[in-house]
């Protein structure tokens, strides 16, 4: 298998269209609001309740900058959002490198586009967890999957994308790009990388831990009729 190695990328980078899906929505009423007063022609795709709240916070203004990740996509979400943002078109515009031509291509081909930031946090696996009386259907039925995907995806291209996880984080970010002119600069997105495979490791962490402690019996228990 070859690798692709990149040797060309631009340490600023304009954020142009963000992916915001989050399990935890605070910060988002500031957060949000900002990003469109730096950039007004941002584009941003959005999920579920996220979709909802991002709506609600931004008003009339949601008309000409969000838009429903199935709407971008063509793929209504599942029922009860089993399958929301694993798309081609999604993971395109997440791991396109801005100086690779095959790359390019594809973008023009299946009308994706590249996507800036991600805004993402995961299923409360840990808070579902930490009720004693717990059953292991409700811990996995917590675990994201789309989440992770995304987040990885998003922090393996830190060379142009910049992966979010935590909201306290929102204000050193706004500062940061309005410093910039609108841009992410590479120093930026590297450190947001660190912090997001460091966020999905301790998220496997606690599902590898909890699984293993569980007796067999005890799985099997809950889905015998």
């Amino acid at each position: 298998m070859s690798i692709n190695v990149v040797e060309k990328i631009d340490d600023l980078v304009k954020v142009k269209s963000v992916l915001v899906s989050v399990s935890d929505k605070s910060g988002l009423d500031k957060f949000i609001p900002r990003l469109v007063e730096i950039n007004p022609e941002i584009k941003i795709l959005s999920t579920g309740g996220t979709y909802g709240k991002i709506k609600e916070i931004l008003g009339k203004a949601a008309d000409t900058c969000l838009t429903q990740v199935s709407d971008y996509t063509g793929q209504p979400e599942t029922q009860g959002g089993l399958v929301k943002t694993l798309d081609f078109k999604i993971y395109l515009g997440l791991l396109t490198e801005t100086y690779n031509d095959s790359h390019q291509s594809d973008i023009e081909r299946t009308q994706a586009v590249p996507i800036d930031m991600v805004v993402v946090n995961l299923y409360p696996f840990k808070e579902t967890i930490s009720k004693s009386d717990v059953t292991v259907e409700q811990a996995r039925g917590n675990i994201d999957i789309g989440g992770p995907c995304m987040i990885r995806a998003s922090a393996k291209n830190f060379l142009r994308v910049a992966p979010v996880v935590d909201p306290s984080d929102y204000e050193m970010i706004i500062s940061e790009i309005k410093a910039n002119n609108g841009m992410t600069s590479l120093d930026l997105r590297f450190r947001l990388a660190q912090k997001a495979f460091d966020h999905t490791a301790v998220y496997d962490r606690a599902i590898a831990d909890f699984l293993k402690q569980q007796a067999f019996s005890d799985v099997s228990g809950c889905y015998k009729k």
